[in-house]
């Protein structure tokens, strides 16, 4: 049984990925409002309880010798994967074992420190995070660790930037009334200059985010927005997998079981032997497609299929 790796899965940037988890579950050193996974279990800057090496090499190699099919593996899970102390180890490990691209996609947090950026370096694609544009942005949006710092984030960025070769990527996450002024966007596009990305890419939520109030920018929205950036931003469209039968066969499963009961992310993960980023995924199709609608009730976020259904 798998227990720290997952799919591969349908990536609408980067093509079938294989999942890295190696945190304990929802550890991050953000709990950002947008979040498809829901609020950070355990906001922290050390590690808790991380994977060990061995273990999450062991179930690497043996994806390997029984599927080894994807386009990129990914760092990503539960949550920020430069949280873990052997992330530099783990990618070594997988470098001996294949050639496929290694992908790690960070909220950028812990960049300032020397031994997280090192490690970080070994990756051949890194996918950071920026949505505020100062201290008060940051603290509505991201919502850090005490220790964490808007300044701290752009400083740490700066430098790996400095001796990194590889694929850089900036994802930007738009939310409506929040951060998609002309004026909010000038001020994040200039700190994207100084820290020089490959690409800008603008994301918005197709997912059930983190907290209800959060909601949507439109594809004309973003299109004005993305031209703050030199070169213009990318927008990121709804990935369609070429592996359409096996996703549909999933999604169509999920939708029957919410036409019974309403379920959590984690009732389906569960139930589906899912990853929770897989699950969320599928959801995410399914409420784009109008057949599911999320609701809100205490703490929890339950998913039930439309009464059109």
């Amino acid at each position: 049984m798998r227990k720290h790796i997952f799919g591969p899965v349908p990536s609408r940037r980067f093509g079938r990925s294989l999942g890295i988890d190696c945190n304990a579950p929802k550890t991050c050193t953000l709990d950002c409002v947008f979040c498809q996974l829901g609020p950070t279990a355990h906001k922290a800057v050390s590690p808790q309880t991380p994977v060990r090496v061995e273990d999450l090499l062991q179930e690497i190699e043996q994806w390997l010798k029984t599927d080894g099919q994807a386009d990129v593996l990914t760092f990503s899970g539960s949550g920020e994967p430069t949280l873990h102390p052997g992330l530099g180890e783990i990618i070594e490990g997988i470098r001996s074992m294949c050639s496929m691209k290694i992908l790690l996609l960070t909220n950028g947090t812990l960049l300032h420190r020397p031994e997280v950026r090192a490690a970080a370096q070994k990756a051949d694609m890194v996918k950071y995070s920026l949505s505020a544009w100062d201290a008060a942005s940051f603290e509505t949006i991201n919502r850090p660790h005490p220790d964490i710092t808007f300044q701290s984030l752009l400083s740490g960025l700066q430098a790996f930037r400095q001796n990194f070769n590889g694929e850089f990527y900036q994802e930007t996450f738009v939310i409506q009334d929040v951060n998609d002024t002309p004026e909010a966007m000038e001020k994040i596009a200039a700190y994207s200059q100084s820290i020089r990305p490959d690409r800008v890419q603008l994301n918005t939520a197709v997912r059930p985010p983190a907290q209800s109030w959060v909601q949507p920018v439109g594809p004309e929205r973003l299109q004005q927005l993305a031209l703050h950036f030199d070169p213009p931003a990318e927008i990121i469209a709804e990935f369609r997998s070429q592996q359409q039968p096996e996703v549909n066969l999933k999604v169509e499963h999920i939708l029957e079981m919410l036409k019974r009961r309403p379920c959590t992310l984690e009732d389906v993960a569960h139930s589906f032997g899912l990853h929770p980023n897989e699950a969320t995924k599928y959801l995410g199709r399914l409420v784009r497609r109008g057949e599911v609608r999320a609701e809100t009730l205490g703490e929890s976020t339950y998913y039930r299929a439309t009464e059109r259904m």
